[in-house]
């Protein structure tokens, strides 16, 4: 009479305690509605200052979170019994092969390494299972505090930078790897001015403090500075994208990344040539920015250096050198002739220009990684950011130490900070986006449920503290820029 291998009694095993399993998941889910009525039945019998609506949530909830856990006792039962069923096969195994005993030691370590897996997963499964309930609590707050009110999508490739006009109209700008800058209406999302001079990447834009002139920098080792002009058109009713079903927070693929030409900026004004162009690096000019006046005009470049130009003559006035390493970033000073450089070395710069006879710089060492970006705030303070996952608040009077460390679990790229509220925007490789206040609090974290939010890399953040209606911007490498709106005395009376 034939008898049945070992693998096959394994497999037909395996199959029943799925079968018994799911049986199992199909009981509990047949009884949910059972519990909860119970359940409602026993809070209308205690006395309670809540609504109903809100102990109906909490109730549901508190459901969801018995439901997930039940789940994962079943599963750990099932994943023990599998443990049980490898020793035995593996002890087994260790009497049979090549007819001679395995040692004590060697059956250990097998037996160890496969429980190591098994409980590798259902820590993984634990996790996974337990994220969603967490994050549903999470973000109930930020959702009230920062709303998605518009996008914004034309490019053909990723977004470097974004800016916001100093001057009116307000605009929004931003810089694409897809050689073209574009100006765009806030309120309407409409594509209002392409920029097409550069035969590169456009790095990053800057607007000039008192006129209608844009600043931009790109991988084809120039900087351009060009005018535009700009008509406003009549805004349209904003759609709450916070209506839209679904509570969860999904994870994006590339397919989901927006159409190029969304919001059609292939039929809006085209400025093909600069006024001005400014040229005298040996490699890619990674950014550009207005010092105090917009007389002059700094730059950062690849070949590690930065330059300061006159403006009107676009001459070169001083070369910055120093950093070891290919320059990341450039900011300048509100209200002073000051400039801060970043770099791949680890270390920004501090550039003071205040003299016009000397210049001296400061070196500000602090981060073990790439710093992507150093800004000024009010006062006297530099916040830098860098892919070792911190944020650094500096004074410039003490260099030898920060004065608050922000520690995160993603790469920072470029930062900014809501000056007036003295809030800082941090844009992560990990499509998240995070507000922290100056001493290191963290303040919110940008929804990204209901399909909102970054698909990709966030590269930059950019507030416009005065606008009625969007007062911070993201852009990133899934082609789009979003609007935000930040409800700041929530946001801080939250803290």
């Amino acid at each position: 009479m034939p008898t049945e291998s070992g693998s096959c009694a394994t497999a037909r095993q395996t199959k029943q305690k799925r079968k018994s399993h799911s049986l199992s998941i199909r009981r509990t889910n047949s009884s949910e509605q059972e519990r909860s009525g119970l359940q409602r039945e026993m809070l209308e019998g205690q006395d309670s200052k809540l609504p109903t609506s809100v102990r109906n949530t909490l109730l549901d909830l508190f459901g969801q979170i018995e439901r997930e856990f039940e789940n994962l006792y079943i599963e750990n039962l099932e994943l023990r019994r599998e443990i049980d069923t490898l020793n035995e096969r593996l002890a087994a195994e260790g009497q049979t092969i090549d007819g001679a005993e395995l040692s004590k030691g060697q059956l250990k370590t097998k037996a160890s390494h496969s429980t190591s897996q098994l409980s590798q997963k259902l820590k993984t499964t634990y996790k996974a299972s337990t994220s969603k309930i967490v994050s549903s609590f999470k973000t109930t707050t930020s959702r009230a505090i920062c709303q998605l009110v518009k996008e914004y999508i034309g490019h053909r490739d990723g977004i470097w930078d974004v800016s916001v006009t100093k001057t009116q109209p307000v605009v929004l700008g931003t810089a694409s790897a897809d050689h073209t800058a574009l100006l765009w209406s806030i309120e309407t999302g409409k594509c209002l001015v392409k920029y097409v001079g550069h035969a590169g990447s456009v790095n990053s834009i800057k607007f000039h403090p008192t006129e209608q002139v844009g600043l931009t920098a790109s991988g084809d080792q120039t900087a351009h500075i060009w005018r535009y002009m700009v008509q406003l058109p009549t805004p349209q009713p904003t759609a709450d994208c916070n209506q839209m079903s679904g509570e969860d927070e999904v994870e994006f693929s590339d397919k989901d990344e927006p159409d190029g030409d969304g919001d059609g900026s292939s039929d809006c004004p085209t400025i093909r040539a600069p006024l001005t162009t400014l040229k005298s690096h040996q490699g890619v000019v990674i950014a550009a920015d207005w010092l105090v006046g917009g007389k002059q005009a700094v730059t950062a470049s690849w070949d590690r250096t930065a330059n300061l130009y006159d403006v009107e003559t676009s001459e070169l006035v001083h070369s910055l050198t120093g950093h070891d390493q290919e320059l990341t970033h450039c900011c300048t000073h509100p209200t002073q002739r000051l400039v801060v450089t970043s770099s791949r070395d680890t270390t920004f710069r501090l550039w003071d220009f205040r003299d016009p006879s000397i210049h001296s710089v400061n070196v500000f060492q602090g981060h073990t990684d790439t710093v992507t970006s150093a800004v000024f705030t009010v006062g006297d303070n530099v916040v830098s950011g860098s892919d070792d996952r911190t944020v650094k608040v500096w004074d410039l009077k003490n260099m030898r130490s920060p004065i608050a460390t922000i520690r995160t679990d993603s790469a920072v790229n470029r930062i900014n900070v809501c000056v007036g509220q003295r809030i800082i925007a941090l844009p992560h490789d990990n499509r998240q986006v995070r507000l922290f206040d100056m001493s290191g609090v963290r303040l919110a974290r940008l929804p990204r449920s209901n399909r909102q939010g970054h698909r990709r890399m966030v590269c930059c953040s950019a507030w416009s503290e005065d606008h009625p209606i969007c007062n911070l911007f993201t852009c990133g490498f899934d082609r789009q820029a979003i609007g935000w709106n930040i409800n700041i005395p929530a946001l801080l009376q939250e803290k």
